[in-house]
């Protein structure tokens, strides 16, 4: 009968054990000249209003079915995609998607439009809130099936490595598809062939309705790749320079060809799961302190004031921001709805 090993005392003080893999080193929080931080800034209220008014287009009808919004996790998608090269590498994501697509530059009058299934939506007004697409931009999706993107986002890693272009996969997934079986074959085929793929957990802290605490037996994300030697990295997901500077790190060691690394963005979504959802499994003064405390925007703001940026000039931001997500929601409200043929096609590669 095997003999029990019996825990150390405190007295047996003895050093750490080597570690028997290389790992990246602990990001710093980036550094960013006071033009970096305005766009930053920018760009995240850009998708703050973006949502807001989407939620409200949705309670009046003109969006159907579900609709997911990224209030509060603005910092994420505008830390992290800043960092890439466009045209370059790809981008991956579920279902709550319309602020990845702001933060890679896309023109928020075209995805207005698909929120609302109008032809000129980025995929035609067949999309809707869940599907969005853009070869062009290297955006591929907008996926439904939970978890079911980060399989596909390392099939786009083995693209880049095949294609030898020198591109990364930015794949994102939140912490209910942390659970998924799917994900875990993805990270081991992603480091047996050294994928160029970066695997983004959004823990946003409720899967649906149910706390991450509550579902997952090991809740400190990170380290879910340990098993696959993916070295995982937990970061701030409310401070947009941190998520800069845990961008460049992870950027840094897939391109040197050390394969995928895992990031865990601790976040918080103020708004329910989709506007169907009353969120009634947290108190609202839950997310009155999140807001308080850890507001990405407002923590980027208070940088800019001791950089010196005034008052006015926030202002006039966000009067300039207001103007453009007007202007999209016109222009969707406007925009006439896909032909019936439209009905037909894109359902196959070819024509047969």
């Amino acid at each position: 009968m095997a003999k029990a090993v019996q825990p150390r005392g405190e007295e047996a003080d003895a050093p750490p054990a080597t570690p028997n893999r290389e790992r990246p080193a602990e990001p710093q929080r980036f550094v960013a000249t006071k033009e970096q931080l305005l766009e930053f800034y920018r760009q995240m209220v850009l998708i703050r209003r973006f949502e807001e008014k989407a939620g409200q287009l949705y309670g009046l009808g003109l969006i159907g079915g579900f609709c997911h919004l990224y209030i509060g996790q603005e910092a994420v998608a505008v830390g992290l995609q800043s960092a890439l090269e466009e045209g370059k590498d790809s981008v991956i994501t579920g279902y709550r998607d319309h602020g990845h697509m702001l933060a890679y530059g896309i023109d928020p009058k075209v995805i207005m439009a698909e929120l609302t299934g109008r032809a000129a939506g980025i995929s035609k007004g067949k999309g809707g809130s869940m599907h969005m697409f853009s070869v062009e931009h290297k955006f591929f999706g907008g996926h439904g099936i939970v978890g079911a993107q980060v399989s596909l986002g390392a099939g786009l890693g083995f693209s880049h490595k095949y294609k030898g272009d020198g591109g990364l996969c930015l794949a994102y997934f939140g912490d209910g598809a942390a659970n998924q079986g799917q994900v875990y074959e993805s990270f081991n085929m992603a480091e047996l062939w050294k994928l160029p793929v970066i695997f983004v957990i959004e823990n946003n802290q409720y899967a649906m309705g149910t706390s991450v605490n509550r579902a997952s037996a090991e809740d400190q994300l990170y380290r879910r790749g340990e098993s696959f030697r993916i070295p995982g990295i937990q970061v701030d997901g409310m401070d947009v320079l941190a998520v800069r500077g845990a961008a460049e790190t992870a950027i840094a060691w897939t391109r040197s060809g050390k394969g995928p690394i895992l990031l865990e963005l601790k976040t918080y979504r103020y708004r329910g799961h989709s506007m169907s959802d009353p969120a009634k499994y947290r108190s609202r003064d839950e997310v009155q302190s999140v807001r308080d405390k850890s507001d990405p925007i407002e923590h980027a703001r208070r940088e800019l004031e001791a950089m010196g940026v005034g008052e006015d000039e926030l202002k006039k931001i966000d009067k300039d921001i207001k103007a453009i997500v007007a202007e999209a929601a016109d222009f969707a409200e406007q925009s006439p709805e896909p032909d019936l043929s439209e009905l037909h096609t894109d359902v196959l590669v070819e024509s047969y």
